[in-house]
């Protein structure tokens, strides 16, 4: 919104600073910074007198987490209200790609929102059904990914770019859409199962983004694209506005969520925050990159499926418990522990991420 101010400038005054993305992409990190130090403490209040009991805690969880009986859910809604302001106020509102990442944010937040109330109000861990969140995120995502690939340029429209072989490209056709669903759903679904210690989810969640909103910039200008050897997707660099916004809305969370935690995410977070990681990186061309950038979701991801096939397939467990961070908890490991090494993986992963940007 605030970019209408350019109409203002005369090329060399205070509002052409408005032109320049990496400038508002630092105002909607402070905006969002902001309105989590500001709106914290209030949303906290309310949903603790609002839930009474707090967050259900699983029986057959592991046995410390007992203890956080009565902690808040819901949390989420700090983040993304962060996120949504910022955008709004920093983001080119005539961008596609900026309406179509934050659409689905928004639309996975509704979902994870439902989820969260369920759980709450029933004082129970199950919340709306799988299948009906399954359902929604894969009209959500499909409508996304059709979205994004009208606005590619012509000679990436329903293509698979692959990093490293830079001039590769797989030609999916009408595949396009589901492998997106699958980029998206899955994105959203991996960071939910990520969060479940104290600032576990959200640390790995921003430097993700901010990886992402790296690359989005990078691609969407043609002199990067050029020397860093990838494929231009004009208007995406607009995104990293948007990351921005997650970066200093999470920043916010953190503060309180940070161990022992005033409050949870929730669904409402998590799906909201992975949904949108997916979204980038579809709308970026960049879906295998996610896998890398994100590969700390990725392998709590697997943890569960690995566990739940192969004790389907021979009664025995492969983890003392899934998601694999349990699994440590249950070896013995602190909590502040295993967040603070999982976050140092999630930082290396970044950094092999954007390196593929110039490998050849």
């Amino acid at each position: 919104m605030l970019y209408w101010l350019t109409l203002l400038s005369d090329g060399g005054d205070f509002f052409n600073l408005f032109r320049y993305i990496t400038f508002r992409a630092g105002g909607a990190f402070l905006t969002a910074l902001v309105f989590g130090f500001l709106f914290g403490k209030p949303l906290i209040a309310v949903l603790r007198k609002r839930q009474g009991k707090g967050q259900p805690i699983r029986d057959d969880g592991p046995e410390g987490h007992f203890v956080k009986a009565g902690t808040p859910t819901m949390g989420g809604l700090l983040i993304v209200g962060a996120l949504l302001t910022s955008t709004l106020l920093w983001a080119r509102l005539d961008n596609p790609f900026v309406w179509m990442v934050l659409l689905v944010t928004m639309a996975f937040a509704a979902i994870g929102f439902a989820d969260d109330y369920a759980k709450v109000s029933k004082q129970t861990t199950a919340g709306v059904s799988s299948r009906m969140r399954l359902l929604l995120g894969f009209i959500i995502a499909g409508s996304a990914a059709y979205w994004a690939a009208q606005f590619h340029p012509a000679e990436l429209q329903n293509q698979l770019a692959l990093p490293v072989f830079k001039n590769t490209l797989i030609n999916l056709g009408y595949l396009f859409v589901p492998f997106s669903i699958i980029v998206i759903v899955g994105a959203a679904n991996a960071v939910n199962l990520t969060d479940g210690l104290d600032g576990l989810a959200i640390m790995p969640v921003m430097i993700a983004a901010g990886a992402l909103g790296v690359i989005a910039y990078a691609v969407g200008r043609v002199d990067f694209t050029e020397y860093l050897d990838v494929h231009y997707v004009p208007g995406t660099g607009e995104i990293l506005v948007f990351t921005a916004g997650i970066f200093g809305g999470g920043l916010g969370f953190l503060w309180y969520n940070a161990p022992p935690a005033a409050v949870f995410m929730g669904d409402t977070g998590s799906l909201a925050l992975g949904g949108a990681l997916g979204a980038i990186a579809v709308a970026t061309k960049h879906e295998l990159v996610l896998a890398i950038v994100g590969g700390l979701f990725v392998v709590e991801a697997l943890s569960v499926i690995i566990q739940v096939l192969y004790f389907k397939r021979t009664g025995k467990r492969v983890f003392l418990m899934a998601p694999i961070h349990h699994h440590y908890e249950k070896k013995g490991w602190a909590e502040p522990q295993i967040v603070i090494r999982f976050w140092i993986i999630s930082l290396i992963l970044a950094m092999i991420g954007l390196a593929t940007l110039k490998v050849r």
